[in-house]
Parts: C-alpha cells; structure tokens; sequence
C-alpha cells in the first residue's frame, strides 16, 4: 500500500495537470494493492471547501464519497499510535494535518505521495 497526501488525492481523482506523469504511474502500479487515505485528507478538504479555497462541482461529501469509492481505495483512521507518532517527528513543521499524514505512513511502513516540499524534505 501506497499513501496519497491530500492534494495528490485530489489532484488524481479531479484529474488535475498538476499531478506528475511519475506521480500518476506510481497511483496506477499501486491501485490494485491499496491506495490509502488518511481521514485527516478528508477534514483537510472539508476545511478548504469551507474557507472557500477549493470547490467542486457537487457538494464536499459528494464528492468525498466518489472519491473514497475508487478502486483500491482505504480510508485509514486515526489510531493511538498514529497519534502518538505525529508528535514525535522531530525537526518536522507543525502543520497538524501534514503530522498525521506523515505518522500514518510511518506507521503502515508505506511509501507517501507527495509533492510537498516540506515534507519531501523531511522524509529524504
């Protein structure tokens, strides 16, 4: 199983020219496994919706259904040691959502995808 950060989500499911040729095959090579979601990618969206910063063309939880309901999909949730591993990344910046999403995938041992420099950074 492979992780997807948030906006790689995004990106992939809206079909988006942001997400990289190199990103997409990873998702592709990867679906038939698993492509894990974070829940905290799910209040990320939600919260953008919300402060008007993202929008779809149908309502925030339709489109969190569609996009959950893609083949290979898991919606990973929020566990004790995840929790406990968020706060223990040190040298990391203190975006709680990029926490989480980074000590989900310590956690499941599995590989982040991500554009995110910040995090691209931390995890190399």
């Amino acid at each position: 199983m492979i992780i997807l950060d948030t906006h790689i989500w995004i990106w992939w499911v809206d079909e988006s020219p942001k997400l990289t040729p190199q990103n997409l095959k990873i998702i592709e090579e990867n679906q038939a496994e698993a492509l894990g979601i974070s829940i905290i990618s799910c209040w990320e969206i939600a919260k953008l919706v919300d402060k008007n910063r993202l929008g779809f063309d149908c309502s925030v939880e339709e489109w969190l259904e569609l996009a959950l309901s893609y083949s290979g999909m898991r919606l990973l949730q929020l566990t004790v040691p995840i929790t406990i591993q968020s706060t223990q990344l040190t040298g990391f910046h203190a975006n709680p959502a990029d926490q989480i999403i980074v000590a989900t995938a310590k956690v499941y041992d599995s590989f982040l995808l991500t554009q995110d420099n910040k995090i691209l950074n931390y995890l190399t």
